[in-house]
């Protein structure tokens, strides 16, 4: 899978941004920062795409799309790190 493009990673960028005003959460990072590591982050996740892919286990793995297993990982990232496992 390829990196996003400026325009997605833009999109994400300001989605990120308006889901952090609207929970009223304070952010010490500028707006540039905050670019710099959504770019940093969506770049690890095309490097190490095929580590994440090996970590699923058969069936999953061969049964499982890479729209759901990305939808996958992100539920476990979301209950480890936002909801608080």
């Amino acid at each position: 899978m390829a990196n996003m493009t400026n325009a997605q990673r833009t999109a994400l960028w300001a989605e990120y941004m308006q889901d952090i005003s609207n929970a009223q959460e304070s952010c010490s990072v500028t707006k540039g920062d905050l670019r710099a590591a959504v770019d940093a982050l969506d770049a690890w996740v095309d490097g190490n795409a095929a580590t994440i892919n090996q970590a699923i286990p058969q069936p999953a793995r061969g049964a499982l799309n890479t729209a759901q297993k990305a939808r996958l990982l992100s539920y476990v990232i979301r209950q480890r790190y936002i909801v608080g496992a």
